[in-house]
């Protein structure tokens, strides 16, 4: 066996044996829902209720934190809002926003999307309460850098509860969890698509690529080698010049697909609305249209799974609550925005219809945009090459946190992390997308158990915090008058 076929024959085993067991399913309705996925649907419903609609009334003031200029001096951190904010989002927006629509639609019919955003719009509120106890509860280190994230929220919230015992297990059990999850989507998933449009630009089937595609993960690998060793300044760095070039380039070339097409919009609309409610050959029917869209939202956004706070904890502020409502922002971006975007160039295009003999990831993206853009599919391969490596390099700085929690600080523990991860990254980039993205999902949501349950756990003090952030920004809505009265 070559070695693309030797890392498929012992690897995908054991990663669609951990899958089945992750996506122990009970029955809803006659559909096969699984229990991590329902945990997770209602965390994210419960917390936004808890909140008044958060993500509603509290949009504009997001977007205020993003722009207007503060004065930080004296704050402790590291990064900027701004920075953090594109770290975050370059861990979220990439392969999931093109890749990961196309094997919702693929799987679960155009009404996937439908219920991809509607995910997105209840994370809002899991992402604002992560964060902010993110921040709340972070390390200072004594060389001045920052220690922060669900491994360290946990640990503390449930001490100052009088539960430091549960506390610790908790915390531990998320950092170990952390470690694979940092490896499947964070960098796995990355490469394997990335792998998989560069083999279409340079020859399909015939290409070299094609059984030799460890060789373009071994490349990515030490790409990623010479920016990790910099920390999160390096990545924050790279990460807010790379981010919003490739997120305009694709947007706009979105915009050129669904304009040339502007008279099927309609269609399309009606198309993914329709499709939600009474999908065509979907396992489940609504109901699994509906788990099909969630999970592909989980992985798309990230809300509620604790992987971006790790970034948000870096941020130069004395007050939590101001990032909880800029860390909003991303799922909104991600998912509502760059994913929608993504479907209706897929669905609006009637690509989608040519592949259904199986899961189609980016290749059915690039053959939506090639329909209207011949010359896409190269252009592709350069935005998702670049969103690959800025998201794997975001992974990276969120598992060495995680790894440095477990094994303590200290340049000679990190490196065993950073070897192994830039391992998988060659790994994943010869591995089938199906146990690649099983994998990936299945490790989402292990880990994002205990940090659901801390969430659930602390929401209280979350919303107390929150009511006195308000009063002192003067942020007293009419929805919200009765809830910040003084009892």
């Amino acid at each position: 066996m070559g070695i693309d076929e030797y890392i498929e024959h012992y690897f995908a085993p054991f990663s669609d044996k951990f899958s089945q067991i992750i996506f122990a399913p009970v029955e809803i309705f006659g559909a096969q829902v699984p229990v991590l996925i329902f945990l997770m649907i209602l965390t994210s419903i419960f917390c936004t209720f808890y909140l008044r609609l958060i993500a509603v009334w509290g949009f504009k003031h997001s977007l205020f934190q993003i722009f207007h200029k503060k004065d930080h001096d004296g704050h402790k951190g590291e990064v900027s809002s701004f920075g953090a904010l594109a770290t975050a989002l370059s861990g979220t927006i990439g392969i999931g926003n093109m890749a990961g629509v196309a094997i919702a639609i693929s799987i679960g019919g155009p009404g996937a999307m439908f219920w991809m955003a509607i995910g997105a719009m209840f994370g809002m509120a899991l992402k604002f309460c992560e964060v902010t106890l993110s921040l709340k509860y972070r390390n200072v280190n004594p060389d001045g850098t920052i220690s922060g994230g669900p491994m360290f929220y946990i640990q503390k919230g449930f001490a100052e509860k009088g539960f430091p015992k549960l506390g610790k297990i908790l915390a531990y059990m998320f950092a170990i969890t952390f470690i694979p999850a940092t490896v499947g989507g964070g960098c796995m998933l990355q490469t394997n698509q990335a792998a998989q449009q560069f083999i279409v630009i340079t020859g399909g089937t015939s290409s070299f690529f094609n059984t030799h595609s460890w060789i373009f993960g071994l490349i990515v690998a030490i790409v990623v080698a010479l920016v990790i060793v910099g920390g999160i300044k390096s990545i924050a760095n790279v990460t807010s010049k790379v981010v919003p070039v490739m997120c305009l380039i694709y947007m706009a070339s979105c915009l050129v697909v669904i304009l040339t097409n502007f008279v099927h919009i309609p269609h399309a609309i009606y198309t993914i609305v329709h499709e939600a409610f009474f999908p065509k050959a979907v396992a489940g029917g609504m109901i699994g249209s509906i788990i099909i869209g969630l999970r592909r939202s989980i992985q798309s956004n990230e809300a509620g799974i604790g992987s971006s706070p790790i970034a948000y904890a870096a941020v130069k502020t004395n007050e939590p609550i101001s990032q909880g409502f800029v860390s909003m922002i991303e799922p909104f971006l991600d998912t509502v925005i760059v994913c929608s975007m993504t479907a209706f160039v897929i669905v609006i295009t009637g690509e989608y219809l040519n592949y259904n003999d199986g899961i189609s990831g980016i290749e059915l993206t690039s053959g939506a945009f090639e329909s209207v853009i011949p010359f896409f599919p190269y252009v592709l391969a350069v935005v998702i090459i670049l969103f690959a490596l800025s998201t794997i390099l975001s992974w990276a700085y969120y598992g060495q946190k995680a790894w440095t929690f477990l094994f303590g600080e200290g340049k000679k523990r990190v490196i065993w992390y950073q070897i192994l991860f830039c391992m998988f990254i060659i790994i994943g980039s010869s591995m089938n997308i199906k146990s690649v993205i099983d994998f990936t999902d299945a490790t989402y949501l292990v880990m994002a158990a205990p940090n659901l349950i801390a969430i659930f756990f602390l929401l209280k003090d979350i919303k107390s915090d929150l009511k006195e952030y308000c009063k002192k920004h003067n942020l007293i809505f009419k929805l919200n008058k009765a809830w910040f009265k003084d009892e």
